[in-house]
């Protein structure tokens, strides 16, 4: 017996190397995570496919928390074209007023009442009553401002815990990030994207307690119909 055994044992160690080898040789399981980060993997889809982007028009809905409780609602319609004009027609409040903006510019144009468009005022981008009413300024509106923001606060900032699902046409996921006004508080967002065109739909801004600040809802978004220029005249 103890023969025998021991014949058996060389066997199987015959056979070691090999079995190694072709262990080794396997793929990992398909549950086995690949290392590459998801949302940092989709921030940098967002960033090329917008560089196909010359100009965009959406409609929007902004809605402002006080202390975590809902304070104003903004309807308006945004419409974008490179580089950095932007023009804001709002329905309310303000219904029928326009905001202009062109790249680089450090004034910004409001026309209190679209049908009497020689009625015009002017004021220094930083002014605060044209800025939101969590503080953001008309030139950090833009869908590429938003992804140059997401993509050095993915780099720069430690992230939390993960979130990253996908259902039907959206992708949706969270991202830790520094003010987005500029400050250096951390804030956590959290951001649903169209599948087709890789455009927000939703973005979610909070405290980093979770408490909301404001939240953006996209919607009706043209991409490259050729707007022109005379729309962001000032």
């Amino acid at each position: 017996m103890a023969a025998m055994f021991e014949i058996k044992i060389k066997s199987v160690s015959r056979f070691l190397p090999v079995l190694l080898l072709l262990f080794w040789a396997l793929p990992l399981s398909a549950t086995e995570p690949s290392g590459e980060n998801p949302v940092m993997a989709v921030a940098e889809k967002m960033n090329a496919a917008f560089k196909e982007v010359k100009d965009y028009t959406c409609d929007i809905e902004q809605i402002f928390f006080k202390d975590g409780v809902e304070d104003q609602r903004h309807h308006f319609t945004f419409y974008f074209k490179k580089k950095k004009k932007i023009r804001v027609d709002f329905s309310s409040p303000h219904s029928g007023m326009t905001v202009l903006y062109q790249g680089n510019d450090e004034e910004i144009t409001v026309i209190p009442l679209r049908f009497l468009p020689f009625i015009r005022f002017h004021y220094s981008i930083d002014n605060p009553k044209v800025r939101t009413p969590a503080g953001q300024r008309l030139d950090q509106s833009d869908i590429g401002y938003f992804i140059e923001f997401l993509l050095k606060n993915l780099k720069t900032v430690q992230q939390g815990e993960d979130e990253y699902r996908e259902e039907g046409s959206r992708i949706t996921f969270q991202f830790w990030a520094r003010d987005y006004t500029g400050g250096s508080s951390i804030e956590k967002y959290r951001l649903t994207l169209s599948k087709v065109n890789l455009f927000p739909i939703r973005i979610e801004r909070n405290t980093r307690e979770g408490k909301p600040i404001e939240t953006d809802i996209v919607q009706n978004c043209r991409i490259n119909t050729q707007l022109e220029d005379k729309l962001f005249a000032p």
